[in-house]
This record gives structure tokens, C-alpha cells and sequence, in this order.
């Protein structure tokens, strides 16, 4: 089964538990993570800036750029998955293009490929300023290892 042939009950049920998840990384409690968006596929993230992630005042480190770009992809990677399988990170690769200085970073994860065993998967990170406008800060891709925990052992 996957996302297109799942019923509207069951994508809802599955959606709401991957944000669950998601959000009870105590990494994602610690950067203030929200989901404004999620869908099969795709997935909007939010963190506020907080100057504890800051490595000079209004501007974020690229460590918390990374965080929510990574969040963002996983996360739009995983709403493909069937029920009972979780994924994870293997590999990802970070491009900064502009100062992450704002109000807060916006980030919009996005499948690429989705495969059994592994999913590329992509986000796009923007700086956010007061007036809600946006500036690209920082684009990431990423491979997600899919892990079927209905097979774990007993």
C-alpha cells in the first residue's frame, strides 16, 4: 500500500503520526519545530529564531540551518512510507546561500524519489524577516533509509 492508494482515513491517521513522531525528538523540542504543512510527499516546517542557536547576534548557526532543512526532508520522505515503517537519515548535504537572520526559518522538505529501501528527498531553508517576507537561505538533498519495523524481531 502506498500513499495514493491509501483511503483519506488512513493517510489522515498516518500523517498525524509521523508529526507525532517527528515532534517528540527531543531535537525538534529543542529548536521549537511546527509543522505548518503536511502532505503526501511534501512537508512545512518552522523554528523561531532563538538567539541559543545564534553565533553572532540575528544570525542562526548553520548547525539549527541543518536541523530544520533535515527535519523538513525526512519528514516529506516518510509521509510516502506504509504503515509500520519509519526512516532515517544516511546521508545529507547542506549548501548555504544567504545569512539564516530573521524572525524565523521556514523550511519545505520534498520528495525527489521514493524507492523501497531508500528515498532521496530535498528541502529548501528560507530566513524569514517580520514582515513575513522570504530570502533562500540554504537548500538541502538527502538519501532516508526506509525501515520496515512490522518484520522487527520479538
Amino acid at each position: 500500500m502506498n500513499a495514493i492508494t491509501r483511503t483519506t482515513e488512513e493517510h489522515t491517521a498516518h500523517l498525524q503520526k509521523l508529526q507525532q513522531l517527528v515532534l517528540a525528538m527531543p531535537m525538534a523540542r529543542t529548536l521549537g519545530l511546527k509543522f505548518n504543512q503536511l502532505a503526501p510527499g511534501t512537508v512545512e516546517l518552522e523554528i523561531p529564531m532563538l538567539e541559543a542557536f545564534t553565533f553572532r547576534p540575528g544570525q542562526l548557526q548553520a548547525t539549527a540551518v541543518f536541523a530544520i532543512a533535515d527535519f523538513a526532508a525526512v519528514a516529506a520522505a516518510g509521509t510516502l512510507l506504509p504503515p509500520g515503517w519509519l526512516n532515517a537519515t544516511v546521508d545529507a548535504t547542506l549548501k548555504l546561500i544567504a545569512p539564516a537572520q530573521g524572525a524565523l526559518l521556514r523550511a519545505r522538505g520534498r520528495v525527489v524519489s521514493a524507492g523501497r529501501s531508500l528515498t532521496v528527498c530535498a528541502a529548501d531553508v528560507f530566513a524569514v524577516n517580520p514582515a513575513g517576507e522570504e530570502t533562500l537561505c540554504a537548500t538541502l538533498l538527502g538519501t532516508a533509509r526506509n525501515i520496515d519495523h512490522t518484520q522487527r524481531a520479538p
